[in-house]
């Protein structure tokens, strides 16, 4: 009994070892999009090398132009949003994740966020309010109290070597014309949990307009 109950475990185990993450696919006569959606620390981790800061969610995108079309890719054309409060989110680029321009903020008790100095995704519209963008509107992303958290350029020559940024860059969807199939990593940040049943991808771009539902 107690080896019949070893053996039960140990499949347990396994199956929870080979479970995927989300996915997701699209498709109409111009383009076909399959997406992989990696929440939490771990699942960044595991897919991206390295840990990133805050509430980053890491999806796993392919872009495959139908035959005969070729499609200019570009990050801005995706969209992530959550059901749970009406978040969205462009992708951030590598450099705004961790490049030398990235700002950094200091908390003093309040809740903190991420912020850069370039022009940027757009971030927010939660509960119908206006969306901002990334660094051009004050720069500040995430639910920052002004009383409590000070934020400044970085200074530090470090920065500018660090090795998140090559991986980052290494992974992330590529920018560019393709009749191929294009496939990497987007980058969206959006505060707090959510589950896959929550998110949304939305496409709009040459290939016309796609969402994808990770359920």
């Amino acid at each position: 009994m107690r080896s019949r109950a070893c053996l039960v475990f140990v499949a347990f185990v396994a199956l929870g070892a080979e479970k995927k993450p989300p996915a997701a696919q699209a498709e109409n006569e111009r383009v076909a999009l399959t997406a992989t959606l990696y929440t939490g620390k771990e699942a960044v981790r595991q897919e991206l090398g390295s840990d990133l800061p805050g509430d980053f969610i890491v999806v796993g995108i392919r872009v495959a132009p139908k035959a005969g079309h070729t499609l200019e890719v570009h990050r801005d054309d995706f969209l992530l949003r959550s059901d749970k409060d009406g978040q969205k989110c462009q992708p951030f680029a590598p450099t705004q994740i961790a490049g030398p321009a990235a700002l950094v903020i200091s908390q003093g008790g309040g809740r903190g966020g991420v912020m850069s100095e370039d022009r940027g995704p757009v971030w927010g519209g939660i509960g119908g309010g206006r969306p901002r963008r990334l660094g051009g509107e004050g720069a500040a992303v995430g639910n920052v109290d002004a009383g409590s958290a000070q934020a400044g350029f970085s200074s530090d020559p470090k920065r500018q070597e660090n090795p998140l940024l090559a991986a980052l860059r290494q992974k992330a969807l590529p920018e560019q014309s393709t009749s191929e199939p294009l496939s990497g990593l987007l980058y969206f940040l959006l505060e707090g949990k959510h589950k896959p049943k929550d998110l949304e991808l939305r496409y709009e771009g040459p290939g016309g307009k796609l969402s994808l539902r990770f359920r």
